[in-house]
């Protein structure tokens, strides 16, 4: 583990009241098997001149006792701590909505209790998981949570939540009938886009509410949504009007509600991508 993962899991245990970590006196090497003696010579002749004496031998100060308390601070370099990635949860292709609920809800707990982007953890308020149907045909995914998210702990609440609420609505389905959640589940200070580091350390999350809900159709809002989900490069604009494939999902790319917010005249080609959409799940708009 890196010097700056050890500090961040160090940090971690001090927020939970650790301060104090017991010192592990070293064991003892193994003795090592005595080399054989050169056979004897004759003893040489006098030095002409005599030798300088030998330094005496440096003695090693004596290991700590076992039951010596240690701070936390002064272990940073010594302490080795193996990171494992949590086991993913598994779920039947048929499972009940309630199962599906049940799984989130564990996904939930390791999320709220994340500190992989130390950053995000220490200027959050609170974890940004995701609502909705756990067995919807659609899933909707942003980008990361912003101001109003991060109070509230919901994904798409504020005025781009509000536009995209409209939207749904005009597509004849209700929010609860989607499921929404955003590529991180912490805000970025300043509503920042996420870096790679962060999407990355978040993605085990959203690939596990994936695998849990098992949507038919997923919506990217965004490109920081579209570009991360399908590890793409080309431009939002350039996405739209087609499918891509991620896993058993139908993938549709489309404009951020907060770019309508900005540029009222894109609203045109976001109901032309959702006419695209439920055009193939047999539905009219």
């Amino acid at each position: 583990m890196s010097q700056r993962a050890t500090r961040q899991y160090l940090e971690s245990l001090q927020r939970a009241g650790v301060t104090h970590l017991p010192k592990v006196a070293p064991q003892p090497a193994a003795p090592q098997p005595a080399a054989p003696q050169p056979a004897a010579k004759a003893p040489a002749p006098p030095a002409a001149q005599s030798q300088p004496p030998a330094p005496k031998p440096v003695t090693a100060p004596p290991a700590p006792k076992a039951s010596e308390p240690v701070t936390i601070a002064d272990v940073v370099a010594p302490i080795v701590v193996r990171e494992t990635a949590a086991p993913p949860i598994a779920i039947s292709p048929n499972a009940t909505i309630d199962e599906r609920q049940a799984a989130l809800t564990v996904l939930s707990e390791r999320v709220a209790a994340c500190v992989k982007c130390q950053e995000l953890a220490d200027s959050r308020k609170q974890t940004v998981f995701g609502v909705g149907n756990p067995n919807a045909r659609i899933m909707f995914i942003g980008e990361a949570p912003g101001a109003d998210e991060d109070r509230l702990g919901e994904p798409f609440v504020g005025a781009a939540g509000q536009l995209l609420d409209k939207i749904i609505v005009a597509c004849k389905i209700k929010r609860e009938d989607v499921y929404i959640c955003n590529i991180l589940r912490c805000r970025p200070p300043g509503n920042r886009n996420p870096s790679p580091i962060e999407a990355g350390n978040c993605r085990e999350y959203l690939d596990g509410q994936i695998s849990i809900v098992q949507p038919e159709y997923i919506v990217c809002w965004g490109s920081v949504a579209a570009q991360n989900l399908l590890n793409q490069t080309t431009s939002i604009g350039r996405m739209r009007g087609q499918f891509f494939q991620y896993g058993t999902a139908k993938v549709v790319c489309t404009y951020h509600p907060s770019y309508l917010l900005r540029n009222p005249a894109a609203k045109t080609k976001v109901w032309d991508d959702m006419k695209f959409l439920f055009g193939d799940m047999g539905v009219t708009l």
